[in-house]
């Protein structure tokens, strides 16, 4: 099970902090009444144990920080992503950085809305876990620990945007996950993978066309790993029905796996961008993926 499924279970049983909620509630009201370019809200600051410090409801419109963070604030003329500093934390050999994504500009509030608290919710719980082991590590005696979340906006056309909300944690070793919401601006539709497509089918499609790339690449490259059932046992067999994606500016569907998911720790996240005409007598229609 992935981090944040697990956290999600346990979300009902976590208090969030009230100086967390009124901050960041001060700064998305804010952010709601100031879309000019250059508005700013200073960082707030709450006291944490020795010489740590949290940093909640940073909104980064500035042109010096965006351009630090990539091409994050304007997603076009309507839809905007502001970026929250909801948690800066360092101390000892502990860090994280907790980073979440506030849309605006969406005619449909409703999915905006549950947006943006399921992006502030997953990150409270993903700050709280984070506090839990680092207690344990040092009940254990001490150690190291990092958490890196942020997000990455991948596809920003005049119909589609894709953001990608990556979580990186550090212990012995890292590991890295990636969520991505697919979002059509025009007509207001959170796009899953399953809509995508008349039918199941979809899937041995897919997977069938994976399973011979990751064979082919192999082949051609001796530094690209998979796990295969030869040397691990078990390999890549077929994606979930929900499997992880985005869509390209181009109109491409690319298919995510998780650090670790189906390749050795070293190869990072792996994407496979998918031939659309593999797909299109299996579309719905030709609205998103060309």
């Amino acid at each position: 099970m992935k981090n944040i499924d697990k956290l999600k279970k346990h979300y009902e049983d976590i208090e969030i902090p009230a100086e967390l909620n009124s901050v960041v509630s001060d700064a998305i009201r804010q952010a709601k009444g100031q879309k000019r370019k250059g508005n700013r809200l200073r960082n707030s600051c709450v006291g944490a144990a020795a010489a740590a410090a949290i940093f909640i409801g940073s909104i980064n419109v500035s042109p010096s920080l965006a351009q630090a963070m990539g091409n994050v604030p304007v997603l076009g003329s309507i839809v905007e992503v502001l970026t929250i500093h909801q948690v800066a934390f360092e101390e000892k050999t502990y860090q994280a950085d907790v980073s979440t994504p506030h849309i605006t500009g969406l005619e449909d509030e409703e999915l905006q809305a549950s947006l943006n608290e399921k992006y502030l919710e997953e990150n409270k719980e993903l700050y709280k876990q984070f506090e839990l082991e680092m207690k344990e590590i040092e009940k254990a005696g001490g150690g190291h620990l990092g958490m890196d979340v942020g997000y990455e906006v991948k596809t920003d056309s005049d119909r589609i945007l894709s953001i990608g909300r990556y979580q990186v944690n550090t212990v012995a070793s890292s590991s890295t996950t990636m969520q991505y919401d697919t979002i059509d601006k025009v007509d207001n539709v959170l796009i899953t993978l399953p809509s995508l497509f008349k039918n199941e089918q979809y899937i041995p499609v897919i997977s069938a066309y994976i399973s011979d790339e990751i064979t082919r690449q192999m082949a051609e490259d001796e530094n690209i790993s998979y796990f295969t059932e030869e040397e691990f046992g078990e390999g890549f067999t077929s994606i979930d029905a929900n499997q992880s994606f985005y869509i390209t500016e181009k109109g491409k569907l690319v298919i995510s796996f998780d650090k670790y998911e189906i390749a050795p720790g070293y190869m990072g996240l792996v994407t496979f961008e998918i031939p659309s005409e593999i797909l299109n007598d299996l579309l719905v229609s030709d609205l998103y993926i060309k």
